[in-house]
């Protein structure tokens, strides 16, 4: 039974920690007609009402070789933009708030990549002849500011066959974008998240790559996608994504369907249009909650805290409502570790005295192995009348662990997915939460902390069994080494109050 304990303590930490550690030659563009301008930006305007659409009729655009392209930046208090008159695409996108590991601005969108944001792709014949069309704009520049806080950016495309217009709508004090599509002899095309739009850190170890949610039900899609799928039904966005940054569409009108593939290495998301008018809202920026959910479109879904979400978000709650008086969220931490314990000192106090039989009684369990070697039955028996009649039960030591495990997981995910402890410090030498503890005090102080608590907790373990349990905080140390303070700072909290229980319970034992 020892064993069997032993055993069950082991696979559950192990799944707790490891689960996240391991677990064509186009034809040339053509100079189009002027666009509508925004009171709010600048540039040379165009007309809006000198594009009509056109009868859908069956023939190919007329273009030529003289048009040249040229970058439109749109900058906000977020963030800064740069978009391109060839194919109306997002070029480069990068967030002010949120910095790398030289200070620099985080980069959502480095370069267009091989399918660019916003860049329409035909299905059928002349698939990325949008792409290679120059577009008449509103504006050279948009810049926006508290007094400013909105402006639009429009483009448009006409030959007299063929007609495209997107319209971008901005707002200074969000990462939302208001996107608004109409097309006149156009054939069905795809309106593509684009290629790594959103996908910051390639390295990490949490999903990166595509994403759909359709109802409530989530899909994940990454480099390993083989073959193209479609997907119809009720489609709440798409998007791409990694740890702590996101890129989304979210349809304002009903799509035809949604489409994932492979262009070359990137596996690709957009959605299928037919109809000629289609409005989104495109959302390029942080995974924070409050903001996804503000939207009111379920964008907070991207926000995944894996099987045990149930518990992970009220715990989330009570972590950001620690912050908010308390202003740090390594005190945050320390506070949800002690509030989250409580419940389950009654348990562990019964686990330990538990243990501490099993200790009491392993003599004359020894005794009844050597006796009934060669009879495993009667040894069976006689080892559950022992268990009786000293009134132990043999998994009282490893039961609340396993019904401590949802909550491990669940603040786990919490602790290493929120965004809100990216870049936040907590005290001296700990200036990001999310990060690994340059010197690795932290890790190799809680390794201490399970040496000591080992000592002091009562085992029924043979000597040899003893010593092959000292090398787990030796194991545990070196994979805390690189996971991020927070989550190392919880464990160190964790091992702390559970030494100052067994400490009570030893002494009142």
């Amino acid at each position: 039974m020892e064993k069997r304990t032993l055993l069950a303590v082991v696979l559950s930490l192990v799944i707790l920690l490891g689960w996240t550690y391991f677990f064509q030659t186009k034809p040339a563009p053509q100079k189009a007609k002027p666009a509508e301008q925004s009171a709010t930006q600048t540039g040379p305007a165009a007309n809006p009402e000198t594009v009509q659409p056109v009868a859908q009729v069956s023939v190919e655009p007329t273009v030529t070789k003289d048009a040249a392209a040229s970058d439109i930046t749109v900058e906000t208090d977020l963030y800064k933009a740069v978009f391109s008159t060839q194919g109306a695409v997002i070029r480069s996108w990068e967030l002010k708030d949120y910095k790398d590991n030289n200070k620099m601005p985080v980069v959502l969108l480095k370069d267009s990549g091989v399918v660019p944001p916003a860049g329409i792709v035909f299905e059928g014949a002349n698939r990325t002849l949008p792409l290679t069309l120059i577009y008449e704009t509103s504006a050279n520049q948009l810049t926006l500011s508290k007094g400013n806080n909105h402006g639009e950016l429009v483009f448009i495309y006409t030959d007299g066959r063929m007609s495209i217009k997107k319209k971008f709508v901005f707002f200074n004090d969000d990462y939302k974008v208001d996107l608004s599509i109409e097309t006149a002899n156009t054939p069905p095309y795809i309106l593509p998240v684009g290629t790594d739009f959103g996908v910051y850190d390639k390295k990490q170890s949490e999903h990166k790559g595509p994403v759909i949610l359709i109802d409530s039900d989530r899909k994940e899609f990454d480099e390993k996608l083989k073959e193209k799928t479609d997907f119809t039904g009720n489609i709440r966005w798409i998007a791409q994504e990694d740890k702590y940054f996101t890129a989304a569409l979210i349809p304002l009108t009903p799509a035809e369907g949604a489409t994932v593939w492979k262009e070359g290495a990137s596996p690709e998301i957009g959605f299928k249009i037919k109809q000629p008018k289609q409005d989104f809202i495109l959302y390029a920026g942080p995974k924070e909650y409050d903001r996804l959910k503000n939207l009111n479109k379920k964008l907070e879904y991207i926000v995944d805290f894996g099987w045990f979400s149930v518990v992970a978000m009220p715990l989330f709650w009570v972590l950001k409502y620690f912050y908010s008086f308390l202003g740090n969220y390594g005190w945050a931490i320390i506070l949800i570790t002690i509030v989250v314990r409580i419940p389950f000192i009654p348990l562990l106090n019964k686990s330990q005295q538990s243990m501490k039989k099993m200790q009491t009684i392993q003599p004359m369990m020894n005794e009844i192995k050597e006796k009934y070697k060669k009879d495993p039955q009667k040894m069976q028996q006689e080892t559950m009348a022992l268990y009786k009649k000293h009134k132990v039960n043999p998994v009282g030591g490893c039961l609340p662990m396993l019904l401590q495990i949802p909550v491990f997981i669940a603040l786990y995910n919490v602790l290493n997915k929120a965004i809100e402890l990216r870049g936040a410090p907590f005290a001296l030498w700990i200036t990001d939460l999310a990060a690994k503890d340059p010197y690795y005090i932290l890790p190799i102080t809680m390794g201490v902390t399970m040496v000591i608590q080992q000592k002091m907790t009562p085992t029924a373990m043979d000597p040899t069994q003893a010593k092959m349990m000292m090398f787990m905080p030796v194991i545990f140390t070196f994979m805390f080494l690189s996971f991020p303070s927070g989550l190392v700072l919880y464990w160190l909290v964790n091992n702390v109050l559970g030494i100052a229980q067994q400490y009570y319970a030893n002494k009142k034992g």
